[in-house]
């Protein structure tokens, strides 16, 4: 489950990076205005690249045998995946959001939910290996 997991969220992590470096305005569809500044677009571009870091992380984990690294990678998802997800919450709720982000309230809410599982799954396998 792991791999499959870290895979999914690597090749999702490397679109939207690639998305937010090459065509930041039109990925920012209902939330970056048709004219949008310099400015703004350097900061899409600027979130783009961490993303795709973490893309490659990923990627590169999901062949590793569980070890405190790869803990510490499912960690790293579980807290960016949750606080993404929360922060789609409170824009739909409060209708602050645009409209794609209950889509990607769901895709973010759902890979949260499956890295916690899986980060508390390889803290259950490391426990009797640590114990040793």
């Amino acid at each position: 489950m792991t791999k499959t997991l870290l895979t999914i969220a690597s090749v999702y992590l490397a679109v939207i990076g690639l998305a937010l470096l090459i065509v930041p305005a039109q990925f920012g569809v209902d939330a970056v205005p048709d004219d949008p500044s310099s400015e703004l677009l350097a900061l899409l571009r600027l979130l783009g690249g961490p993303l795709l870091g973490i893309s490659v992380m990923d990627w590169m984990a999901r062949n590793v045998d569980p070890s405190s690294m790869v803990n510490t990678v499912l960690l790293g998802n579980v807290v960016g995946f949750g606080f993404v997800a929360g922060n789609d919450v409170v824009g739909v709720a409060t209708g602050n959001a645009r409209d794609l982000a209950a889509i990607f309230l769901v895709v973010h809410l759902a890979l949260a939910i499956a890295f916690v599982v899986a980060w508390v799954r390889a803290r259950e396998g490391a426990a009797p290996a640590a114990a040793h």
